[in-house]
């Protein structure tokens, strides 16, 4: 008989899965940084610089997917950390609570920030 522990406070529906989300938006992180560090070596980075970038659809498109995968991120390599070192799980659950509530309100906030909603 096949018994999978599975916990209702992580993000995917299996520790592969959750691999994958973690990898898959390191890569984003890393070319949205690699971007941006490129842009500002290249260019006078000025406010119309700054803004002509942020003014660019494809642009916002591509700040929302970053915005989303460190969300995403952020929420597996918290959710192992709490799960690794913190055994009580009326605490760890009120943690995770605390960082998720956090993380969608920072996730929203910079949807409001990119599309001026």
């Amino acid at each position: 008989m096949d018994m999978a522990v599975s916990s209702v406070t992580n993000l995917g529906r299996s520790g592969v899965y959750d691999w994958m989300v973690q990898r898959v938006s390191a890569y984003v992180l890393a070319l949205y940084t690699i971007f941006l560090l490129g842009f500002m070596l290249t260019t006078d980075v000025t406010y119309d610089a700054w803004a002509g970038l942020f003014g660019q659809t494809w642009f916002r498109i591509f700040s929302l997917g970053t915005l989303i995968a460190l969300g995403g991120h952020a929420w597996v390599g918290l959710w192992t950390v709490t799960t690794d070192y913190i055994k009580a799980t009326a605490l760890r659950f009120l943690i995770q609570a605390a960082c998720g509530a956090t993380m969608f309100v920072y996730v929203v906030w910079g949807i409001q920030i990119l599309w001026g909603l």
